[in-house]
């Protein structure tokens, strides 16, 4: 039942105790107590709106950096990617494999304001080696959500022999 309820608010944080009951089969007070449940538990930690800033009048660039950490010792990379999440700029911060160790997602007005998030506040942390920036061009799906219209059927001419 969790992971239906889950689901459900994943992808419409809006829906109603009422309607999660009538899709679950189960009373609109189970519903609640569950989610109140998984909210105290941290399973869920919020109810963020999905939002295509490309349609609003506000400036908004996302870049992602790709950053090379030195692990610290008895706390791995925890301790440096709760200091980098503490930063109002940064939208996530994941520990990933490969050839770095942390992606962070920031948000800034300009790629100024990124650039001088990137070198005055990230790169002189101690724990970090190295870093790499590259901003995001266009969005095209963000959550499980697609932020454009369907695409247009293939308008170039076809040519047959």
């Amino acid at each position: 039942m969790r992971d239906k309820i889950l689901r459900a608010i994943e992808k419409n944080s809006k829906i109603t105790a009422k309607d999660l009951s009538l899709m679950l089969g189960i009373t609109e007070e189970a519903v609640k107590a569950e989610i109140r449940a998984m909210e105290e538990e941290n399973i869920i930690c919020g109810y963020p709106t999905l939002i295509n800033w490309d349609l609003t009048e506000e400036e908004k660039v996302t870049a992602i950096i790709e950053v090379k950490v030195t692990p610290q010792r008895g706390r791995g990379f925890d301790k440096i990617a709760e200091r980098i999440y503490r930063f109002d700029e940064v939208a996530a911060v994941y520990l990933v494999s490969g050839t770095y160790d942390l992606a962070i997602i920031i948000e800034g007005k300009s790629m100024r304001e990124i650039a001088a998030f990137v070198s005055d506040k990230l790169a002189p942390l101690e724990a970090i080696l190295s870093t790499s920036t590259n901003f995001v061009l266009k969005k095209y799906k963000q959550n499980g959500m697609p932020l454009v219209g369907e695409a247009h059927d293939d308008e170039r001419m076809l040519i047959t022999p």
